[in-house]
């Protein structure tokens, strides 16, 4: 099984880390760290148009995103196990490579995969198909895993089995709240 995956929220728990940031750059505005945590999981763009961040704001959460250390992300539990079932894996994020490339080689999970698209390839951004359509030619998708609506549609677009990670939306194929139950996904998703 040749297996698409997102970044952020799907192979690492990132959010967290992003929450604290947006947290801390909002300053005044005392917002819960849950509806902040809930808005950037629809996307990052409609979470500072939701709490209208002006640019300055803006600027400086996506500066200290990428100044956060590798160890300061985590993958999820029973990743590397997952990432050892599939044939082949490959990541569509809109994280620059370099960053994603920096934290994978750190967790040692550098070698699972044979192909990246991110945020600094120019393609549009998700929900467009494009990028998803590149790997999907390139390597003969036969699911996408991701964490938000906008990391299946792509996917669902091409005719591709779809999987959300820790989120319920309906319109996925799979649904999984921990990788210890991928091997489910794998035994009643035939390949193409």
């Amino acid at each position: 099984m040749n297996i698409l995956w997102d970044f952020d929220g799907t192979l690492f728990d990132t959010y967290p880390a992003y929450t604290a940031i947006v947290k801390k750059v909002m300053g005044d505005m005392h917002v819960e760290d849950e509806e902040i945590f809930c808005q950037l999981k629809i996307s990052f763009g409609d979470a500072f148009r939701y709490f209208h961040l002006s640019e300055e704001r803006i600027s400086s959460i996506r500066k200290q995103a990428r100044k956060l250390a590798p160890s300061d992300l985590k993958p999820f539990p029973h990743l590397e196990d997952v990432l050892k079932l599939a044939e082949k894996n490959v990541i569509m994020t809109h994280k620059e490579k370099e960053d994603v490339l920096s934290i994978l080689s750190f967790h040692k999970l550098d070698g699972y995969f044979a192909d990246m698209l991110g945020g600094d390839d120019g393609y549009p951004r998700k929900p467009h198909p494009a990028s998803y359509q590149i790997l999907n030619e390139r390597h003969s998708i036969d699911l996408a895993v991701g964490d938000r609506e906008i990391d299946i549609l792509p996917a669902k677009s091409l005719g591709i089995k779809t999987c959300l990670f820790q989120n319920k939306t309906p319109g996925a194929d799979f649904y999984l709240d921990s990788y210890k139950d991928f091997k489910k996904i794998i035994k009643i998703s035939p390949h193409r």
